[in-house]
C-alpha cells in the first residue's frame, strides 16, 4: 500500500508529500504559489509516461538527449470538472530514434506500464502525437 499526505499551509495552500517523503506545494488557483491539484493530474500523467519512455527507450539503445511532453486537457464546464480529452505531445531528441521506435515506446507506457494513465483512462480519453527533434548542430 503506497501512502501519501497533504497538510494546510494556510489559505488555500498546502504541502502534498509522497512516500518517499518528496513534496510540492499546492494552492488553489487564486493563491497561485503552488501548482493547482487538477492540473498536478496532468503532471503526474505526464512524468509518469516519461519515466516509462525514457526507460524503455534505453533498453531499446536509442537514449534520449531531450524529452519534453506538453499536456494538454479539456474538461467538463459544470462541477466537478472532471478531464475528458488529454493528448500528450511527446517531443524528443536523441541519436538513431526511429518513428517507430518511439511509437513503440509510447505504446507501451500508455497500454501496460503508466499506472496514472491506467487510472484516468477510465474517465478520460487520453491521445499522444510526437515529434522527433534534429540533433542540434
Amino acid at each position: 500500500m503506497v501512502q501519501t499526505s497533504v497538510q494546510w499551509i494556510s489559505g488555500n495552500n498546502f504541502i502534498g508529500v509522497d512516500s518517499t517523503r518528496h513534496s510540492v506545494v499546492l494552492s488553489a488557483e487564486d493563491n497561485g504559489i503552488g501548482v493547482k491539484p487538477s492540473e498536478m493530474l496532468l503532471v503526474a500523467l505526464s512524468s509518469c509516461t516519461a519515466v516509462d519512455v525514457v526507460g524503455i527507450l534505453e533498453k531499446k539503445r536509442k537514449p534520449l538527449s531531450f524529452l519534453e511532453i506538453i499536456t494538454t486537457g479539456e474538461r467538463d464546464a459544470e462541477p466537478p470538472w472532471p478531464y475528458r480529452k488529454i493528448n500528450l505531445h511527446y517531443r524528443m531528441r536523441g541519436k538513431d530514434l526511429t518513428e517507430t521506435a518511439v511509437e513503440q515506446a509510447i505504446r507501451l507506457s500508455q497500454e501496460k506500464y503508466c499506472s496514472v494513465a491506467a487510472t484516468v483512462r477510465g474517465v478520460a480519453h487520453i491521445t499522444t502525437s510526437f515529434e522527433i527533434l534534429p540533433d542540434p548542430q
